[in-house]
């Protein structure tokens, strides 16, 4: 179940052509849990993208759960982001 629902973020998250995308399901650090009893999980996700140049952490945030859209309803209790720009995760440019 975990790496269907890491491949379905995993597929969403493509939306924001990310050069670094990792998806980490920490899910078994809150067994017990009031959140995790309707089967959703808890996840941790590291983006880089072009797509976050400019823009505050707060909009970056947006964009990462308005591409996750239902997902974030169906299979996802709680999301930590880190949201970078190439420049921010030192990746040097793309070459053309």
């Amino acid at each position: 179940m975990s790496e269907d629902r890491i491949l379905r973020i995993r597929l969403a998250l493509e939306a924001l052509s990310p050069r670094v995308l990792e998806i980490r399901d920490d899910s078994h650090k809150h067994a017990g849990h009031a959140g995790a009893r309707d089967g959703r999980g808890h996840f941790s996700v590291q983006l880089v993208s072009a797509r976050f140049e400019g823009l505050p952490p707060l909009r970056r945030h947006r964009l990462v759960y308005d591409a996750l859209g239902a997902l974030m309803q169906t299979d996802i209790h709680a999301l930590a982001i880190q949201a970078r720009t190439p420049s921010e995760a030192l990746i040097p440019p793309e070459k053309p």
